[in-house]
């Protein structure tokens, strides 16, 4: 043996004998002083439980929140590459109680297209038009159904941000800042909808409070389309924002006008309105000071709310133009566990919830509604338009098609793939350009394949699919239609007759539309 292989040798066994002696007299953990060096298989294990399930023990459709099935399918669609499935599903659908099933028709209205629009590229603009009923100056019509959701500069990296924006505009979708403020990542030419939360983050004074100055200057300095209020979110509901220090950057901080480094924690409720009424003042004062469209974005839990606002809606003429339901089982990037997995709705039940207190008092045409939690795979969203949805909002999908690979690192600021993470060296990886390509592909994609559902349930577009084309199974001898599942009524969750005609005429358009309407569509806005 030569004298360097023994050194070595010699070197390895002094560092295991080091570490036995420190496990041996340590306190902090029992197994190690009573298997010392061991039992630090243990705790590697469970550090790397995630991947191991995730590459290895987990079947397809097992994992969560995202199964290998549906991962793998947004990342062939990302990347243009082939997102069929073989060999029939292995989806346990016959035991399964809660799964939906579309039911197609034969011979349905709508006469499949065979020109280029119906293919990746086809357009698939929103059944109505934001703030359109409440005649806000700058109304106007989404250009896509499928939007990316609020997402933080601090939560996400710069780099991750700016892909997900270039994606927004190649893709002709919206892309929301997220309650972080508007950071020069979102400059890149994706039209944005502005959040608002409770820290007033991009239009704050110096001692946090709201500056609608600020807030005015923030929003002609960059293409924003719509204002959104943040009441709360689905992962935390009445918790408010959390960005732990570590990712608290210089940039960042300078971006929100915060402190570096310390934990940003932004408050349960906000200011600048205590109550229902006070909303909506500030609502109308917002629409009237920008011009813009503004809506809310919450999570549903007591019912209370949702009744206070919608009969001041119809006894007022006050009233938000858009409301964003954020499912339950909706992500974040921390959040404590009993929050993620026990407090507020999922999405389904507390949508339908509040579609029908919006729909009791004549008021569900007036509002255009978005869907999030778990909306970016077609089958939840499918069934979210049948609900009433008008237009869904996709995050964690998003975030996987510009490479997240669910390691549910977000909240150390250790994310392996550079998305949800500060780390310069992490985020040398992420390529912006590449990426924004692929998340721009996904949301065609997805487009593609809701216009393809809807045409195969007999309608020109997903918002005009109704309760009656998806039944919830019972288990396998039985299944319940999606109107009886939620006492809606007829006609429910379906835009109003003028909508209606002005999206058909849109979507059978003999030419494809590149985000300009017809005359005669056009007048109806």
């Amino acid at each position: 043996m030569s004298r360097g292989v023994r050194a070595a040798a010699a070197a390895a066994v002094s560092a295991v004998a080091a570490v036995a002696v420190r496990d041996l007299f340590q306190r902090d953990h029992a197994l190690l002083r009573n298997f010392p060096v061991l039992g630090h298989g243990r705790y590697l294990i469970e550090a790397i439980g995630p991947e191991l399930r995730q590459y290895v023990v987990a079947g397809n459709d097992e994992e969560r929140p995202f199964t290998r099935d549906q991962r793998r399918w947004v990342y062939a669609s990302a990347k243009k590459e082939n997102n069929y499935f073989g060999f029939g599903t292995d989806n346990d659908i016959e035991y399964t109680a809660g799964y939906p099933i579309i039911k197609h028709r034969t011979f349905g209205r709508a006469v499949p297209r065979s020109h280029p629009a119906a293919g990746l590229e086809a357009d698939v603009p929103c059944a109505k038009v934001l703030g359109g009923a409440r005649r806000r100056v700058k109304a106007f019509r989404p250009d896509s159904v499928v939007n990316i959701s609020g997402m933080s500069f601090g939560s996400l990296s710069g780099k991750a941000i700016e892909a997900l924006n270039r994606g927004a505009e190649l893709a002709g979708c919206l892309h929301n800042t997220g309650e972080g403020a508007l950071s020069p990542y979102h400059r890149m030419g994706g039209q944005l909808i502005f959040q608002i939360g409770t820290s007033y983050f991009g239009c704050r004074d110096e001692q946090g409070r709201f500056d609608l100055r600020r807030l005015k200057d923030a929003v002609a300095s960059a293409p924003v389309r719509a204002l959104e209020i943040k009441l709360s979110q689905g992962a935390k509901p009445s918790l408010g924002g959390l960005l732990p220090g570590a990712k608290v950057s210089a940039e960042i901080a300078e971006t929100r006008g915060i402190p570096r480094g310390v934990d940003c924690v932004s408050p349960s409720r906000h200011a600048e309105f205590s109550d229902t009424d006070s909303l909506l003042d500030w609502v109308e004062l917002l629409a009237t000071e920008t011009g813009l469209p503004v809506g809310i974005k919450s999570a549903v839990g007591d019912l209370g709310f949702w009744e206070e606002l919608t009969d001041l809606m119809a006894t007022t003429g006050r009233g938000v133009d858009f409301v964003t339901i954020d499912g339950g089982e909706g992500g974040t990037g921390a959040a404590p566990l009993i929050f993620t997995d026990t407090v507020s709705l999922p999405f389904q039940i507390g949508f339908a919830r509040v579609y029908r207190l919006f729909a009791e008092r004549g008021l569900a045409e007036k509002v255009v509604f978005a869907g999030s939690g778990k909306l970016g795979l077609p089958d939840n969203a499918i069934v979210a338009f049948a609900l009433g949805v008008d237009m869904v909002t996709v995050g964690r999908e998003a975030m996987l098609a510009i490479g997240c690979i669910q390691a549910q690192k977000c909240h150390t600021d250790t994310c392996p793939t550079g998305v949800a993470t500060q780390n310069r060296w992490l985020t040398r990886g992420l390529d912006p350009h590449l990426k924004s390509v692929r998340v721009a592909n996904y949301i065609k994609t997805l487009r593609r394949d809701l216009l393809k559902v809807a045409e195969a349930c007999g309608v020109e577009h997903p918002g005009l699919i109704d309760t009656g084309s998806v039944e919830i199974l019972d288990g396998r001898t039985g299944a319940t239609p999606l109107d009886r599942v939620y006492d809606y009524q007829p006609g429910w969750g379906l835009p109003s007759d003028t909508d209606r005609r002005a999206i058909i005429e849109l979507m059978t358009a003999t030419e494809p539309q590149g985000g300009s309407a017809p005359p005669s569509a056009a007048a109806s806005l």
